[in-house]
């Protein structure tokens, strides 16, 4: 299975889905206009006599009704909001942040409006605020770093949903990015030897990318990386056949868009500030000599980060099955040296 780059998880998709539902999205904003309307209704029916036994929390009650409605005024243009970024052209990841960085504004706001109405001016809602906010931080640190991580995310954007990264020890693909938390979806990890996904899921503190050290193998300026597959010969083969012959099989399994991003890579590559590097014939082919007076034919290649598995197995078959068309050329380590 595979995660796409930029592809949502499947419970993003159905909550994109769900915007895009003019059904649900009639019946949310429906919703907020009656709660609305029945918080604006009950400030008139607070003002006749028969409600004159709550006495003085009868201002404290309007306030309370009015700072309702505010919100779910604000509810129903956050909703209208969130449906026109889903329906835009943008990156399935981004839309999802986007939704999220837009409930999450409404939510402050609306907490700040309550705030705000129950206490007599500015001045004292931004001092309860200020309180508040200070007593929070102390209470919530964890929390409060892995919102700030959050953000860190969206803005500086060290991976994105889809990606294949690694934090500290953890692997995986990113499957969402939550306000405290971001889920993968690990590869290889302690139940695989190779990178395919073992089947978990990792959850971590947005917190911990300001702790550790963050891998992406899918940067969008660069979506691959390098890989090589290494096998022994003696020293009586002829090591030109067998580069060229390696090359050849290798080439037969990479597909054209791998290919096509070499010529990228190298124009990325000559971009940096940093000298000689240098990206050669593609595939190469190096030898070295093993300890054991073996020949070791490394073949390097660049491939997808979330196919390397799979690719890896394409060519090793393909470069074995066409170096035995050959055994005059070539001779492998006897088995068991």
């Amino acid at each position: 299975m595979e995660i796409k780059d930029q592809e949502a998880t499947p419970e993003q998709k159905a909550a994109i889905k769900k915007l895009h539902n003019e059904e649900v999205r009639k019946s949310k904003i429906s919703a907020y206009i009656i709660g609305a309307v029945v918080c604006i209704a009950a400030t008139f029916v607070l003002k006749l006599k028969v409600f004159d036994f709550i006495g003085t929390y009868h201002h404290l009650a309007d306030n309370l009704l009015f700072a309702g409605a505010c919100s779910f005024g604000l509810s129903i243009l956050s909703r209208l909001v969130q449906g026109q970024i889903a329906k835009t052209s943008l990156e399935k990841g981004l839309v999802y942040n986007l939704i999220q960085f837009t409930r999450l504004l409404s939510f402050i706001i609306i907490v700040f409006i309550f705030i705000s109405f129950l206490n007599a001016n500015w001045y004292t809602a931004a001092v309860s605020l200020g309180l508040i906010s200070l007593l929070l931080g102390f209470a919530l640190q964890t929390p409060i770093a892995s919102l700030i991580g959050w953000f860190y995310i969206i803005v500086r954007g060290p991976f994105k949903v889809g990606d294949r990264v690694q934090v500290g020890s953890f692997h995986g693909d990113v499957v969402e990015i939550n306000f405290l938390d971001t889920t993968l979806w690990e590869f290889a990890g302690s139940l695989m030897s190779s990178d395919l996904p073992s089947g978990r899921l990792i959850r971590f503190p947005n917190s911990l990318i300001f702790q550790n050290q963050v891998y992406n193998y899918s940067w969008q300026k660069i979506p691959l990386v390098w890989n090589e597959v290494s096998f022994y010969i003696t020293f009586n083969s002829d090591l030109d056949w067998v580069e060229q012959t390696v090359r050849k099989a290798c080439l037969q399994q990479l597909d054209q868009k791998t290919k096509e991003n070499v010529e990228a890579m190298r124009d990325q590559i000559s971009e940096i500030l940093v000298e000689d590097i240098e990206i050669r014939e593609f595939p190469f082919v190096n030898f070295r000599i093993h300890q054991n007076n073996w020949v070791e034919v490394l073949l390097i290649y660049i491939v997808n980060p979330k196919q390397s598995s799979q690719t890896r197995s394409k060519i090793v078959k393909a470069v074995i099955a066409a170096l035995l068309k050959a055994p005059e050329k070539v001779s492998f380590v006897a088995e068991g040296s």
